[in-house]
């Protein structure tokens, strides 16, 4: 016999003819709709099917797993597992296609990687919707159970550069037409109505097992749509190996193809470069998609946390100090308990920038939360297990128009009191900014302004605004609004330069006849507001004052800051 490079054989010009099969192998667990699948397959005009013809290998390799119909599947099946690769599955057919279903599992060591030729399927199933199935299992059956023999497999064909289609079983019950379309599709074969149905009983594919296991789809006629929810509590004895579980169907549920036609494709990323993106999430760095916290986190319980954003300018994180100082303050101000140190956050913002190589041009979102729950609820007694830290760092220039200028409505929301909620708390949950924002968008505005519970201007819904009236620079008090750390930047750049500058309660129409106007903050910077509320602002262009400041802002940024330990 004559092998290839990877090991497959090599058949001569007669056999190959007799052999001109195409094998589709599907893969899956147990309880995934395998079998249905199989009898959808056995429906088309150019195909058949084997039901698990490496069955009786396995079991002869399992000797003390005890299965129904063992016996009778070891005396009427071919238990060498690579002669039936070469003589059953690959065999002679009278039909274009061979369909052949597997259990993941039956892919044992011992055979070569022979199995490995022609297509492949892998179909998948939420092991938290199949194992309850198996409460009543013996314990040493239950091993035999774990998904991550359909995991290794992916992995093994993938460095083969045979990516399989996988596909969900529960996608599939969902949306079959869908699903079917986009398997054939993804396996190059075409679609074929018939796949959509069977009758009811017996099949003549059936496997001698069937018997014993396929009483439930032996009533069926078609793939049904699954129950809204589960109707039975979770076995608790079942928790541990869902655990085991769930993270590999996780990551092949995220391979998994679509229905066809497909769901519109996700919207587009404002910048393309932060699709591949590394993030710090409680002490690992990991991908943009892996970057998750628990549902039991204080941000998503009552979205309790603080965070800063820093910018990147020539290497170095401006205000670095400034930022920190805020971030402990407002974590003190929220009586947090077991706050990392300030060394332990720069190394984390460090460590995240370095894995980005983002040296320039990028905004950093620092994120404390009170941390994990031990179960849901309000109080921060149940968080016992200390804050969570996330560092987001994403390729962001300045997110408005900072050459034209931008356009702003009155917003009716107001800006918080500190009677109820400080806003020198510089805290996640950003509601009431929100829905002035809401309000913004509404009106095709670039921000929304707020004014305080007295009607002065506070600030916008994410920035502090500052106006120019007859060479005199003003900005409101910092009691209803965030004391921005760019805002205070301006303030010194402004007296630095021999301007007028003076913090005060300044009225709306105020800022309808001011001569310049713009707004201040780290992801937006100096930003000029070219009309408030209909009224134009001065002669509706940037102003003197704007433009030189901005200047000054911008040789500022690019001149201090901690730079990042880059080797």
């Amino acid at each position: 016999m004559k092998v290839d490079g990877e090991g497959f054989e090599v058949m001569g010009e007669e056999k190959s003819r007799d052999c001109a099969v195409e094998v589709i192998n599907v893969w899956s667990g147990p309880r995934s709709l395998s079998t249905s699948l199989m009898y959808s397959f056995a429906q088309r005009d150019d195909t058949e099917v084997l039901d698990e013809p490496l069955y009786a290998h396995y079991l002869r390799l399992k000797p003390n797993v005890c299965h129904p119909s063992q016996q009778e599947v070891l005396d009427q099946m071919e238990n060498d597992g690579n002669k039936v690769v070469r003589e059953i599955i690959h065999g002679p057919c009278k039909k274009k296609y061979r369909y052949a279903k597997h259990m993941a599992k039956q892919r044992t060591p011992c055979l070569t990687k022979e199995v490995l030729r022609g297509r492949h399927v892998l179909l998948i199933r939420n092991p938290l919707e199949f194992l309850p199935s198996f409460d009543k299992v013996l314990q040493e059956e239950i091993p035999e159970l774990e998904m991550v023999h359909l995991a290794s497999l992916y992995m093994e064909l993938r460095s083969m550069h045979q990516i399989p289609p996988i596909i969900d079983a529960t996608d599939l019950r969902r949306d079959p037409e869908g699903m079917l379309r986009s398997l054939c599709s993804a396996i190059d074969i075409p679609f074929q109505s018939s796949m959509l149905s069977w009758k009811a009983g017996p099949r003549p594919e059936d496997g001698v097992w069937a018997p014993w296991w396929y009483s439930s789809v032996h009533k069926s006629t078609e793939f049904v749509s699954p129950p809204p929810f589960a109707n039975k509590p979770f076995p608790k004895r079942l928790y541990k190996l869902l655990e085991q579980n769930q993270p590999f169907y996780d990551f092949l549920k995220r391979e998994a193809i679509l229905p066809i036609p497909a769901p519109a494709a996700p919207p587009p990323l404002p910048c393309l470069d932060n699709k591949e993106l590394f993030v710090w999430v409680n002490g690992q760095i990991l991908p943009r998609n892996s970057a998750k916290v628990s549902v039991f986190d204080s941000i998503v319980q009552g979205g309790d946390g603080v965070w800063e954003g820093l910018r990147i300018y020539k290497g170095k994180v401006f205000k670095l100090e400034e930022h920190l100082d805020r971030l402990f303050d407002s974590a003190k101000a929220m009586a947090f308990a077991n706050i990392p140190s300030r060394e332990e956050v720069k190394r984390a913002v460090f460590a995240t920038l370095i894995a980005n190589d983002m040296r320039d041009n990028a905004h950093v979102r620092l994120t404390l939360t009170r941390g994990e729950k031990t179960t849901s609820g309000m109080s921060p007694a149940f968080n016992v297990y200390g804050c969570t830290l996330i560092v987001l760092s994403e390729w962001k220039p300045p997110v408005y128009n900072n050459t034209d200028g931008i356009r702003l409505i009155t917003a009716s929301t107001r800006r918080n009191s500190p009677n109820s909620l400080d806003s020198k708390i510089h805290h996640n949950n950003l509601i009431n900014n929100i829905l002035a924002k809401v309000e913004g968008n509404i009106a095709d505005a670039g921000d929304a302004l707020m004014l305080d519970c007295g009607g002065f201007v506070a600030e916008t819904n994410a920035t502090n605004i500052f106006m120019v009236k007859k060479g005199r620079v003003l900005t409101p008090h910092a009691d209803y609004c965030l004391p921005g750390i760019t805002r205070a930047t301006v303030i010194d750049l402004a007296r630095r330069e021999g301007f007028p500058m003076e913090e005060r309660r300044i009225s709306l129409t105020e800022f309808h006849t001011a001569d310049e106007v713009w707004t201040t903050g780290t992801m937006g910077e100096l930003t000029p507001v070219t009309e408030i509320d209909g009224r134009q602002i001065g002669d509706g262009k940037v102003g003197p004052v704007t433009k030189y400041l901005q200047a000054a802002y911008s040789k500022l940024a690019e001149s201090e800051g901690e730079i990042i330990p880059f080797r």
